[in-house]
């Protein structure tokens, strides 16, 4: 998910704009449909009132699958930003993670190195955003207000 003020969109920008060079997880392979975080605040409220006992499971996706890399390049582009993206081993993110999670605070956890090794895609077969009646939004509808307040 991402929104205005979220850890992942929010955190990704802020990198983008201080770094030279954005170390990418491994290859930038991984795919990725983020949702917008209202679109899905608002499909759990109308799943809460449907009649249907027991409730389907349903998977939010946004309208677009990106890879990693189209992801960063995507928010980049939004940015006004053309950053260097470097592939960095998973391997290596394993033992950083390691390393971090030391410290009370750690910037880097091993779950979320495990997250970049998955794709997290909605499936076809699942119900979602289209059976509650939503549209979800994109990245790049929402970017702006997401740009202005980082």
């Amino acid at each position: 998910m991402f929104g205005p003020d979220d850890a992942f969109l929010t955190t990704i920008i802020k990198l983008l704009r201080q770094l030279p060079v954005y170390p990418m997880f491994g290859r930038g392979l991984t795919r990725l449909q983020p949702a917008y975080a209202e679109d899905v605040a608002e499909a759990i409220g109308r799943t809460m009132q449907r009649a249907e006992t027991p409730s389907p499971v349903f998977e939010f996706g946004g309208p677009r699958v990106y890879s990693y890399e189209e992801f960063l390049r995507a928010v980049a582009y939004q940015a006004g930003l053309a950053p260097r993206l470097i592939p960095i081993p998973l391997a290596v993110w394993h033992v950083l993670a390691w390393a971090s999670e030391m410290f009370p605070s750690p910037l880097l956890t091993g779950n979320q190195v495990e997250l970049m090794q998955i794709d997290t895609v909605s499936s076809p077969e699942m119900p979602g955003f289209v059976e509650l009646g939503i549209s979800p939004r994109s990245v790049e509808a929402i970017l702006q207000k997401t740009l202005s307040s980082c």
